[in-house]
């Protein structure tokens, strides 16, 4: 019996170390990816602190990096410091390694300001007040929660943000209206308020071959959390559709900078982020998404994972969508919309794509403690990691 339960033992030991290793990838191909990781906190300089302290939840976000080892990434819901204390941590972090897996040294990052919590000085949300988190450019507690950050292995060239243009600049935009058909913001307020929620960025990262890809990235508003005017619906389906608009170089859409005009013809572009939107499920403007999602110069790999197809308590009951392409575990929630598939990393159409996927381990895989629920904790975040290979160009 003894002799058993040794070559239990270890055979127990060789799967759990097979099943630790690295997301397998194809030489010469470079790696994108998308991450919510759930990095934001209640307090400014909470998240320092958090990652200092090496708390679990961020040893997880970090182990999951690691393990599909992205050569670059975007993190959606890291709260923004000016000095950038916090990415600057969590990048040490990655350096360092976690557990029993190697570290990663992105040696190039990008970080910018986002519109969360930041004062508009106006009473948005009609109670009386103008300080609110829902009088905020983005909703926010503080100034630069939920914001969003780039860790790349290759430099960043420039970047373009639009972080303060109007919502009203855009021609088909749609403004949210009360019941009774009057406007629901004031003149004021929807000459300034922002279209994007976070920010819209286009960076630019220099790939190994000499070649430039354009990281198209963003986090709209969820499309819920709001009232009969629909503001967040149709804030968050006016920040997707921005992205359709842009890689067709419309002459409308101005930076920060004072630049006019979208994406130059033929660049190669990744749009990347949590976009709180599914193509067919969910409470969003699905026509929205599917905007991008088959715009003709966008290939959608449709990355799936094991976990997914047979999350525990999927709400798919009126679910069109197949459960497997799910990137956000929703599923306990009990007035929630299920899982869907609200996280991207969707290409241009000239790019070669060897390889995609969702890092949701199947529950019988030992990785699947990463992405637990215990208790009414999360071990790392109700998003899942997406991911995205392409290979460089060798002309």
């Amino acid at each position: 019996m003894a002799v058993l339960r040794l070559i239990a033992l270890v055979t127990a030991l060789l799967a759990t170390s097979a099943a630790a290793q690295s997301v397998e990838r194809a030489p010469s191909t470079v790696r994108v990816a998308t991450f919510n990781a759930d990095m934001n906190r209640p307090g400014a300089g909470v998240l320092v602190k958090d990652v200092q302290k090496r708390t679990e939840q961020i040893l997880n976000v970090a182990e999951i990096i690691l393990r599909v080892r992205p050569d670059i990434i975007l993190l959606n819901e890291i709260d923004h410091d000016p000095e950038g204390l916090a990415l600057g941590a969590f990048h040490a972090l990655l350096a360092e390694g976690v557990r029993d897996v190697q570290g990663l040294d992105y040696a190039h990052r990008f970080l910018a300001p986002s519109n969360t919590g930041e004062p508009m000085g106006l009473d948005l949300d009609g109670d009386g007040k103008i300080m609110g988190a829902r009088d905020a450019k983005g909703f926010g507690r503080f100034p630069g929660q939920y914001g969003m950050a780039i860790l790349s292995r290759f430099p960043v060239a420039k970047a373009r943000t639009f972080r303060d243009l109007p919502w009203s600049a855009i021609p088909w935009a749609e403004a949210p209206r009360n019941p009774d058909g009057s406007n629901y913001y004031s003149d004021a307020a929807w000459a300034r308020l922002p279209m994007s929620s976070k920010s819209h960025w286009d960076v630019q990262v220099t790939l190994p071959d000499g070649t430039t890809l354009h990281l198209l990235a963003s986090h709209p508003t969820p499309p819920v959390f709001d009232g009969p005017e629909n503001r967040n619906g149709l804030r968050n389906a006016a920040e997707i559709r921005f992205w359709a608009d842009y890689i067709d170089g419309a002459d409308w859409i101005t930076d920060d900078a004072g630049t006019a005009g979208g994406l130059p013809a033929g660049a190669q572009f990744v749009i990347l982020g949590d976009l709180n939107n599914d193509p067919v499920d969910g409470d969003g403007d699905n026509a929205a998404i599917r905007a991008v999602v088959n715009h003709a110069r966008v290939q959608d790999t449709k990355p799936a994972s094991p976990g997914a197809a047979v999350a525990e308590g999927r709400i798919s009951e009126g679910h069109a969508s197949d459960p497997s392409h799910d990137t956000a575990d929703w599923h306990e929630t009990k007035d929630g919309p299920g899982n869907l598939r609200v996280d991207y990393v969707l290409p241009s159409s000239d790019l070669t794509v060897t390889a995609s996927g969702v890092f949701w381990p199947a529950p019988d895989d030992p990785l699947a403690r990463l992405v637990a629920m215990k208790g009414r904790t999360r071990a790392s975040s109700d998003h899942r990691l997406v991911w995205i290979d392409i290979a460089l160009d060798h002309r």
